[in-house]
């Protein structure tokens, strides 16, 4: 009944409306096209490019608001409610699974509200705004999809927490790899996420009167991904500190002022978590052995087309029959943290491991602008992580 009276609150025209959108075309932009571009953010070029969310947005989100009524194996038409606490329902607003025992269920429901009628609610804002004619109208659309960007803040650990709970209900003789669709599924609304936070974080940024040196928008033109590795390393280390009270030292191998054009906030994300997964298997391995851990290495190397990173670590490795399985959302080798807190405001807390999408995120974030990520490992000695970044940035954003 609740989730009759939440579709009802949405018109028949507004539906209609959604799927119009929905068939049309997106437009993907480059990392080059957007430094370019956001290099001189003049009041006209502001007026451009506001005018161009304004009608590319809505279309992505359309496509997501389309794709969420007809999951897979039926589960849109299985919905039930997750009872949370009501300080959380900013976090929750956005997309939430959840399962349910016996029934495989994934659950795009947040207290009384789906999570699809979510989207179509930040359609019907983006389609009620007006044709954006001058300065006035573009900062006014500024500070609304800035709101609607803050209101995905949260989503992917939410979602890393519903996928748990589903794995949790499943059959444990269901063979990941047999459910592509749903991977095929969340590979998709991830990487729209990943866009769709890229443009309107660029579009907002742009706004900045005193951005920081060499920064156009999100995109920094001489980033040193020597030191962005630094930083992401500190950090993941301090979390294994927090977990084990000790922490493999990381070595770093490259030259500090090479610098390319590139958005340090995604590589950031990726080198911690690929960091923090070789400190967590090395720590572990090495916790009952009187040698010291061996430490994790680094190498960065500046190629014609690609900067690749390798991150490499002494942590014993993954079995080849493991190895199909690390880019899914439902394997992880780690205790599950679903198992110590049942309280989901821990989604705002860091863990070292067992939520299983940082390998699949890290991946997303990577092939966004034309690079990739490749895991080797040989059984009983370690694991080489290769982090390939375009270095030419003129692959256009996939658009699922």
């Amino acid at each position: 009944m609740a989730a009759k009276k939440a579709s009802e609150s949405f018109s028949k025209t507004l539906i209609e409306e959604v799927h119009k959108w929905g068939c049309m075309k997106q437009t993907g932009v480059s990392l080059r096209y957007m430094m370019e571009f956001g290099s001189k953010p003049t009041q006209r070029n502001l007026l451009i490019s506001g005018q161009f969310l304004h009608k590319e947005l809505p279309i992505r989100i359309a496509r997501r608001a389309i794709e969420l009524e007809s999951l897979p194996y039926g589960l849109s038409e299985k919905p039930a409610v997750l009872k949370v606490p009501s300080f959380f329902y900013a976090f929750l607003m956005g997309l939430l699974l959840f399962s349910v025992a016996h029934t495989n269920c994934l659950i795009f429901y947040a207290d009384g509200f789906f999570v699809r009628d979510w989207y179509l609610d930040s359609f019907r804002d983006l389609r009620s705004f007006p044709e954006i004619k001058d300065t006035n109208d573009e900062r006014e659309f500024t500070q609304m999809i800035k709101a609607i960007k803050v209101r995905h803040n949260n989503v992917v650990p939410m979602m890393a927490l519903g996928v748990q709970q589903l794995k949790k209900g499943m059959d444990p003789k269901i063979v990941y790899e047999d459910l592509d669709e749903i991977h095929q599924f969340l590979d998709r609304f991830y990487m729209s996420r990943i866009g769709i936070r890229m443009l309107i974080g660029q579009h907002v940024e742009l706004h900045n009167p005193n951005p920081p040196l060499h920064c156009v928008g999100y995109i920094h033109t001489k980033m040193s991904p020597v030191e962005v590795a630094q930083n992401a390393s500190e950090d993941a280390r301090c979390i294994c500190l927090r977990e084990y009270g000790s922490a493999p030292e990381v070595n770093i191998y490259g030259d500090p002022k090479f610098t390319f054009p590139y958005v340090p906030t995604h590589l950031h994300l990726m080198v911690f978590e690929l960091v923090k997964n070789s400190l967590r298997a090395v720590q572990e391995r090495s916790m009952d052995s009187d040698r010291v851990a061996p430490p994790i290495r680094i190498i960065v190397a500046d190629g014609i087309e690609d900067v690749t990173i390798k991150v490499s670590d002494e942590g014993g490795g993954i079995p080849r029959s493991g190895l199909p399985k690390i880019f899914t959302y439902l394997y992880s080798t780690a205790r599950n943290p679903l198992d110590e807190h049942s309280d989901l405001g821990t989604a705002d807390t860091v863990t070292m491991a067992g939520y299983g999408y940082g390998l699949p995120i890290s991946r997303l974030y990577a092939r966004y602008f034309g690079g990739d990520l490749q895991i080797i490992s040989m059984e009983g000695y370690g694991t080489d992580a290769y982090l390939h970044l375009s270095r030419l940035g003129d692959s256009q954003e996939p658009l699922p």
